[in-house]
């Protein structure tokens, strides 16, 4: 038996991971942190990622190839999980399909990742992270009222609701085909997930608690008590103070008198409310503030870059980020009580290319077919992804 310190939740699940742009890697990377060995299949030219490609072991291969094929089959037979982030039908073209996959393999669970889904009008068109959240309502809420959208960079669209939603199909289904010795193909789309994530401001929004209008909800910065200030020296603070226990500690916190504020609810006095705080905010810098509230139940935080964040204290204690291999990048999460992941970083990240000779001669293919695949070939100018 593996030692308590050693063993990871996954260890033991083999994972395909036919290599992409972002939302898969980073799903391979999750299952890669709890234990799975990932096989990162990329295609020539494509450039290491530097977190998202951490403990994978890498293969650079031609897909295009009929050998490259046979092996990917032949890796198959013995994996539970494959991984793909092309455009619907490329997979199809390259003999690499859900069917043939599943013929190699009858309990392999088969996971397409794309932004628009495997059908309707939309499922050929190209398409970023910006273009699925903005179908779907989800960016329509975000920034100023009388302004543009702002985009919340992609981690709403591609890693939120494109890698997390990927990472909870293919458990849930590998749970499934353990049980039934059958596996299947799973559809996974950018703005399905999106959609999903809305699901409470569609709740509140049915008991008239929502509104579509931007910055118009008590979640989207347009109340004095949930929205970020800027300080003396240009940073800013995060204040969430919604409870109305909260709420007093940050008026007390402020010295602002609750009876001249006027009511935390009341909308008509929101306006006059928000100048309040600002100019309450300015009088100490961002740092201040931070020291201020430490010790104080009132919600409000500093808001930190993530090379600020490395080092704040908190953070500091959980061992949040690491440094490996010369980079700044998260530790494992989530975290289990029963494993150890802290202590234990990530294996470094591998050089692009680096174990295809090495997994190809583990399926015992002849060695003019592993010469012939693990020899780099000119980049594909083929567009195979989303």
């Amino acid at each position: 038996m593996q030692s308590h310190e050693t063993v990871r939740p996954l260890a033991g699940v083999k994972v395909i991971e036919l290599a992409g742009l972002g939302p898969v890697p980073y799903a391979g990377q999750l299952l890669a942190d709890m234990g799975a060995e990932v096989i990162a299949v990329a295609r020539p030219g494509q450039p290491s990622k530097l977190v998202e490609d951490r403990g994978k072991r890498s293969v650079v291969m031609d897909l295009k190839k009929p050998a490259a094929r046979d092996a990917i089959l032949s890796l198959i037979e013995s994996a539970d999980i494959l991984t793909e982030g092309y455009r619907p039908g490329v997979t199809e073209r390259l003999g690499l399909g859900p069917d043939d996959c599943l013929a190699a393999n009858a309990r392999l669970v088969y996971a397409r990742m794309t932004g628009w889904g495997q059908s309707g009008p939309l499922s050929q068109r190209a398409g970023h992270d910006i273009n699925y959240i903005g179908l779907t309502g989800a960016l329509h809420a975000m920034g100023r009222r009388d302004d543009v959208p702002i985009p919340p960079i992609n981690l709403l669209g591609d890693y939120g609701a494109g890698s997390l939603f990927l990472v909870t199909g293919v458990l849930a289904a590998l749970h499934r085909a353990n049980h039934s010795g059958k596996g299947g193909a799973l559809d996974i789309a950018i703005v399905d997930g999106a959609v999903s994530l809305f699901g409470m401001m569609m709740s509140m929004h049915a008991s008239g608690n929502w509104t579509t209008e931007r910055e118009s909800n008590w979640l989207d910065g347009s109340r004095p008590y949930y929205r970020c200030y800027r300080c003396r020296d240009g940073g800013f603070v995060a204040v969430g103070a919604l409870e109305p226990k909260f709420f007093a500690e940050l008026l007390a916190g402020l010295t602002i008198d609750k009876t001249a504020y006027g009511e935390q609810l009341d909308l008509s006095k929101h306006a006059a409310q928000h100048k309040l705080l600002e100019e309450a905010f300015l009088q100490r810098s961002r740092d201040d503030w931070a020291d201020h509230f430490e010790s104080v139940d009132a919600c409000v935080t500093p808001v930190l870059d993530f090379i600020e964040a490395a080092r704040h204290p908190h953070l500091r204690a959980r061992e949040t980020f690491i440094q490996h291999s010369g980079v700044l990048q998260p530790n494992i999460a989530p975290r289990f009580n029963t494993f150890s992941s802290l202590g234990h970083p990530p294996p470094q990240t591998p050089m692009r290319g680096a174990q295809t000779r090495s997994v190809l001669q583990e399926i015992g293919l002849p060695a003019s077919v592993v010469d012939e695949l693990s020899t780099p070939a000119e980049a594909s100018q083929q567009e195979l992804d989303r």
